[in-house]
């Protein structure tokens, strides 16, 4: 059975990001440019310069070689080599960037429409920093830092909007994934410990419980779980995606809110 038809679908909301992402950036006045977002360390122009960054390696641009300076909000690696990114474009403009976004674009585009990914098990032909990362990973997580970091600007510059496509359907769905985990590996509660997560602006709910084996794992929607979470499709986002604390969101409980509580301040699932 081949995965041609899904990954196609991933790429196809990856354009989809990708055009709204440069749409925005070249919508921003300048006197927004440096508004800090909720990563820190980061403005608004440095959420464009770490996607052009990503965009421009996995076209086959070579990595930049800059210093990196220790700082409170680089924490890993990780977070040095995406830092590098952004400081090498730190003199560039909004323009800049957006160009550098859609030129990177273009020619990875093209080389996925000559040689479609059909398997997502194998390897891509490029990955940021070189992670070992499969075609279902690559593939399905660039529509999702793209949103993510959409998202992120439009938070920091009051406009808020791009929840009604593709790109914010895949985001939180893949979110979601991260759900057993959070309850299974982080909460640990008892067996037979449920949680219902609703999120009626995206119309989405998804169950979860701990089973006899101890494991968590996905269940039939549940009636009367442990705990039921009503959250707003950006509560959800920011919640899951590190973003913010609980304390600055406004979910609902229904049941057990100590256990509500401690889930939602374990659901981080991005790096």
């Amino acid at each position: 059975m081949t995965d041609a038809p899904k990954l196609a679908a991933y790429v196809d909301t990856w354009r989809e990001a990708i055009a709204e992402f440069v749409a925005l950036s070249r919508d921003i006045p300048e006197d927004q440019w440096d508004l800090p977002t909720d990563l820190d360390g980061w403005s608004v122009k440095d959420n464009v310069a770490h996607t052009a960054h990503l965009e421009a390696v996995l076209a086959g641009t070579p990595e930049d070689s800059v210093q990196v300076a220790e700082a409170p909000h680089i924490k890993s690696l990780t977070g040095y080599y995406t830092e590098s990114g952004v400081v090498a474009r730190r003199e560039r403009s909004m323009t800049e960037l957006a160009d550098e976004i859609e030129q990177a674009a273009a020619t990875r585009s093209a080389e996925l429409d000559a040689v479609p990914a059909t398997d997502g098990a194998a390897a891509p032909p490029r990955t940021p920093g070189g992670v070992p990362w499969d075609n279902e990973t690559l593939l399905g997580n660039r529509p999702l830092d793209v949103w993510m970091h959409e998202q992120d600007i439009r938070r920091a510059i009051g406009r808020p909007g791009g929840y009604d496509g593709a790109p914010a359907a895949h985001a939180i769905t893949r979110l979601a994934g991260g759900l057993p985990m959070v309850l299974g590996k982080r909460v640990s509660p008892p067996v037979g410990t449920s949680i219902r997560v609703d999120v009626p602006e995206a119309g989405q709910s998804w169950s979860v419980a701990i089973g006899d084996d101890g494991r968590a794992g996905w269940v039939e929607p549940l009636e009367a779980a442990t705990v039921q979470i009503t959250l707003s499709a950006e509560d959800f986002v920011v919640l899951a995606g590190g973003r913010r604390t609980v304390g600055a969101t406004t979910p609902a409980y229904t049941g057990d809110a100590g256990l509500g509580q401690t889930f939602l301040s374990n659901l981080r699932v991005t790096p």
